[in-house]
């Protein structure tokens, strides 16, 4: 009987080792490709230009000063308001320089009065002396008096327009249209007393400059592209430029160029230009930080364009991540171009027009990967470069 029972445990033990070599073997099985968001670039005809910085400045800026002595009458604007040409701004004490105008008047027409004797006596005298009457040295006494009384009369008529400017320098008025500082004397005071006396600034607003400098290499560039186009360098307002506040998105400010420097800075390599721009809100104020879009060209260009959120950088420069062969990442070396507005780039070299440009940004897209290309499509951006 033993053996039976070892017999029997033998043939379970077989049993057992059969049964688990027929249980199916464990293998791995790859994850299917990650899919991505792939879109073509945009094709778009864009005005080339260039990005700098710059800062506004007052087309005018005057200090207004008391140019004749006397007590400050009044003053008649409130500080930091608007004014328009001619309005009264502050008035010193008239009296004084009003009766210098009579007085000068008053000699004025004394000095014509014997004038008028004068050139009488001259001209009897002259008949006498025709006549043989008269002797010549009378009638040189004549002439000589009348001389003088001619000569007394312009320099009366000089007095009268001098006592007259000075009245009219009691009155400060604008010299343009623009808006005046605060008020820097209080009325009773004594002004110009012995130097011009400052009482307040204005400053035009409406226009308004904005200054900026740009690299030699930038401005020959242009100047060669306007001479390419017909456009006489020298003729610089026909360039469209555009302006944008730290706190604005784009650029909303359109304006011109004015000037350009006619040297070129030799310790920074730069030449100083200066724009233009209509200012009626008075929403820019001198010494604002701009951002400054400078057209590089007179024409549009065709240009690819890709959101600017897919451009990487390494330490071998920029590259795009695109979808090749066999739908299997690959990196593009590139080289970008210019931000446009609505975040597209433009890549001025190293993609195609028909490239699959990796859009999505979930970290799924590895080079060398194989994934699952989903097609998207780019949109234009809002608005375009200035024409």
């Amino acid at each position: 009987m033993p053996i039976r029972r070892d017999a029997g445990l033998v043939a379970l033990s077989l049993l057992a080792v059969a049964l688990a070599g027929c249980k199916p073997e464990n293998k791995f099985v790859a994850p299917p490709p990650s899919e991505v968001s792939v879109a073509k670039p945009l094709q778009q005809n864009v005005r080339p230009f260039v990005e700098l910085t710059g800062n506004t400045a007052a087309i005018a800026t005057v200090d207004l000063v008391a140019r004749v002595e006397g007590f400050l009458e009044s003053i008649d604007y409130k500080d930091g308001t608007f004014v328009k040409k001619s309005d009264p701004l502050f008035q010193i004490e008239p009296t004084t320089y009003d009766a210098k105008v009579k007085q000068a008047d008053a000699d004025l027409a004394s000095a014509k009065a014997q004038l008028l004797q004068a050139q009488a006596e001259f001209v009897r005298q002259e008949t006498l002396l025709k006549q043989n009457v008269s002797a010549q040295n009378t009638y040189d006494q004549a002439k000589a008096k009348r001389d003088s009384a001619q000569a007394n009369v312009e320099n009366n008529t000089a007095n009268l327009v001098i006592a007259q400017t000075n009245l009219g320098y009691t009155k400060v008025t604008a010299p343009f249209d623009g808006v005046v500082t605060y008020h820097l004397v209080s009325v009773g005071e004594l002004v110009g007393s012995s130097t011009p006396t400052k009482l307040a600034s204005i400053i035009q607003l409406d226009p308004i400059y904005v200054t900026f400098n740009m690299s030699e290499q930038q401005v020959l560039d242009i100047r060669a592209k306007l001479r390419a186009a017909g456009v006489a360098p020298g003729d610089i307002k026909s360039v469209p430029i555009e302006i944008g506040l730290m706190t604005e998105a784009g650029y909303p400010h359109k304006g011109h160029l004015d000037y350009a420097s006619p040297s070129v800075d030799t310790a920074t390599g730069t030449i100083l230009v200066r724009g233009i721009f209509d200012n009626p809100e008075r929403a820019l104020l001198p010494g604002f930080f701009v951002r400054v879009r400078v057209p590089t060209d007179v024409t549009d260009k065709a240009a690819l364009l890709v959101p600017d959120r897919v451009l990487a950088e390494d330490q071998a420069g920029k590259y795009i991540l695109v979808i090749g062969k066999d739908d299997v990442v690959e990196q593009r070396r590139v080289t970008s171009g210019m931000l446009l507005p609505g975040g597209l780039r433009v890549i001025d070299s190293g993609l195609k027009p028909d490239d699959r440009v990796v859009v999505s940004t979930n970290g799924r897209a590895i080079p060398g990967r194989k994934v699952t290309p989903k097609e998207t499509t780019l949109q234009a951006p809002a608005q375009t470069p200035a024409k």
